[in-house]
């Protein structure tokens, strides 16, 4: 089996010439990644000669030598019933093979079957390389949807629960180097179950904003040897006051005389500053690295200013136990009244909800350069930065947005728990949210690009006398994401059910189509009244209850989160004109459809300038980066091709904001 192509560009709109400051962001974000990745790996550890999909290192922030990609063929089985461990499935040979890492929903794992499965199973054999001999043999997992199990040998080595977030499994006490082992996986996915789908339809077909599911394996799997005196994390926090940086390492174990050194270097050139400290008393040693002056480089937008670092452990005789790359931007985040400063400056954040899907792949990326690619798209309409919306992205993205310094809102892909319970308790998340989006946090800590955290989106349920379920977990959520980062925003909730009293930032979701009734929507934000979404209640339908969704407004910086959502695809708006009614299931977007790709553009500056306008605004987020399957909204197709001009886009966006002025 083969990785597969990306689907080809169509050509409604000419590639133009790009302007000149696009294509030296572009070249220098090329170079960036050149000095910065780790050598791709096919599973040999040889240089990849095969057809090995998604070669990459899937972790480009903490990269060591001894790794193996193990995507690829593997066997694998259908379970409908979940019945496969009283039939043998742990013990034989499984029926047929996908290529992992692509889901077996879609049509470049082999596979194909869009009907549900309560469960599936893999199984491959694993050969350890001799050369790692002294390294633990640790088994990774980029994500595994959603309830997974994981055998060496026969013998249980892993359990985890959520589809978005890595987990890992030591293999050591099962095989050691130059041996052989058989993995077995058995992932869970039931339909019945409350749990976090991002925007995975519980119905067979896709329709209006959900689209086909995402079973097992989607992420890539990997080996990597480990000493076992190990670097096993890093938190890495910029201070710009005081050009420096504050780093965390948690240590496998304090060995009595381990020292930890770390240098900070010029992305491809010399080192800029150093530390160490001991590492033996501390079970997380902190070191502190003070930027010279003279080589202080900022990360903002379009700017994409990075270092290098390395960390080491090293033994009281002079040996190297543990080698770890990495890379870091100096960058900060402030809040002041109804300003989100970015490098103590006030930065329009131009936004687009990007989902991160693709036709013949779904939630995995086809290509590295296809990640790569929807950044560039982005960036040439004039966005600077997204929404990654309703998925914990795989981290290659987080990567792109850094040497792009393409902005980014972290978010938790939470849709799956609506419709559980009456009005007033109709949405259940469960303690499992805040579990992953700790994890998803933990992951993703150290990337620039990351300015904001949204753990939760869209809860629609109003509020009322009693305190839920909801209510208790979006307490935790914002609370977990504040105690594992300070140094960031916290939105509680984008759109919706504002629950966190004093929340960071406020914000809304308006699909107004009308410029004039959007500009009369969001006027109330001078006056401190801005739009906020709510429901018509009919009468006695919820005691103690008005309608809304959130608490009053405090005064935080306020933005329009989703907004836009035009839907538009010439050759359906032709049909339509002849036909009457739609079908959500073929063609889906927001409001009334437009009639002609002019009218886009018109709607397109009329809906944004309202947004560019308001002084008080400090970002908004226009629905949306692609087409998703029948969603027809994108400002390119789900093939990226150029459904639309990009550069008028692109004109638009790039008058200066209100919020922009001093």
């Amino acid at each position: 089996m083969t990785a597969p192509e990306q689907s080809p560009a169509s050509d409604q709109h000419a590639v133009p010439e790009l302007p000149s400051h696009l294509t030296d962001l572009f070249a220098r974000a090329d170079e960036l990644a050149a000095a910065l990745d780790a050598p791709s790996s096919d599973g040999s550890g040889d240089v990849p000669t095969g057809d090995v999909p998604r070669p990459e290192h899937p972790r480009p922030q903490l990269q060591r030598e001894a790794w193996l990609n193990l995507n690829g063929t593997w066997q694998f089985e259908i379970d409908r019933g979940d019945t496969g461990r009283e039939r043998g499935l742990l013990e034989r040979e499984l029926a047929t093979e996908i290529l992992v890492p692509f889901p077996p929903e879609s049509p470049a794992s082999g596979i194909g079957d869009r009907d549900f499965m309560e469960a599936v199973w893999y199984r491959r054999t694993v050969s350890v390389p001799a050369s790692w001999e002294g390294l633990r043999p640790v088994l990774h997992f980029g994500a595994v949807d959603h309830d997974a199990t994981v055998w060496a040998d026969g013998v249980e080595v892993a359990r985890h629960r959520g589809g978005f977030t890595p987990f890992d499994a030591d293999l050591s006490g099962v095989v050691s180097a130059g041996g052989s082992v058989e993995i077995v996986v058995r992932a869970r996915d039931s339909r019945h179950d409350l749990q976090a789908r991002g925007k995975q339809s519980v119905f067979y077909e896709a329709s209006h904003a959900t689209y086909h599911r995402v079973t097992g394996i989607w992420q890539t799997v990997w080996l990597e040897g480990v000493p076992e005196d190990a670097i096993r994390s890093l938190r890495v926090v910029p201070s710009l006051a005081s050009h420096s940086f504050a780093i965390d390492v948690p240590l496998s174990r304090s060995t009595p005389g381990t020292r930890l050194e770390a240098v900070l270097g010029e992305v491809g050139g010399g080192t800029v500053a150093s530390a160490e400290v001991r590492a033996d008393l501390d079970l997380a040693p902190h070191l502190e690295i003070t930027v010279p002056e003279d080589q202080v480089r900022v990360w903002g937008p379009g700017d994409p200013q990075l270092y290098s670092l390395e960390l080491r452990l090293v033994a009281d005789g002079g040996a190297v136990l543990d080698t770890v790359r990495s890379y870091t931007g100096l960058r900060s985040t402030s809040l002041r009244d109804h300003e989100f400063r970015i490098n103590g400056e006030k930065v329009f954040q131009r936004l687009v909800l990007d989902q991160g899907w693709w036709e013949d792949t779904f939630m995995t990326a086809p290509s590295d350069e296809a990640i790569k690619g929807d950044v560039r798209l982005s960036l040439e309409a004039g966005f600077n930065g997204a929404r990654l919306h309703q998925k914990v992205f795989e981290e290659r993205m987080l990567f792109w947005a850094d040497v792009h310094g393409y902005l980014v809102w972290g978010e938790f892909g939470d849709w799956g728990v609506s419709g559980r319970g009456p009005t007033g308790d109709n949405q259940q998340p469960t303690a499992a949210f805040i579990g992953q989006w700790v994890e998803a946090v933990r992951r993703d800590i150290n990337h620039p690009a990351i300015v904001g955290w949204c753990p939760l989106n869209e809860t629609h349920q109003v509020r009322h006398d009693r305190i839920t379920q909801l209510d208790d977990v979006t307490q935790a959520m914002y609370d977990a994401t504040k105690l594992a980062d300070p140094t960031r925003p916290v939105l509680d909730t984008s759109g919706y059910s504002h629950r966190v009293r004093g929340a960071d930032v406020f914000d809304s979701h308006s699909y107004e189509q009308d410029p004039e009734r959007f500009r009369a929507e969001q006027s109330g934000l001078a006056e401190g009244r801005p739009f906020a979404n709510r429901r018509e209640l009919g009468d006695g339908e919820l005691p103690f209850a008005d309608g809304s969704f959130s608490l009053d407004y405090e005064g935080q910086p306020y933005f329009v989160s989703e907004y836009g959502g035009i839907w538009w695809n010439a050759e359906e708006a032709a049909r339509a004109a002849r036909e009457a009614g739609n079908n959500a299931s073929q063609s889906w977007g927001y409001g009334q459809r437009i009639s002609s790709e002019e009218e886009l553009y018109e709607r397109f500056e009329g809906l944004t300038d309202v947004l560019l306008g308001d002084p008080l605004m400090f970002a908004y987020c226009y629905t949306q980066l692609t087409d998703v399957f029948q969603e027809k909204n994108g400002v390119v197709d789900f093939q990226r091709g150029r459904k639309l001009d990009l550069a008028r886009l692109r004109a638009v966006q790039e008058k200066r904001a209100a919020y922009e002025e001093e």
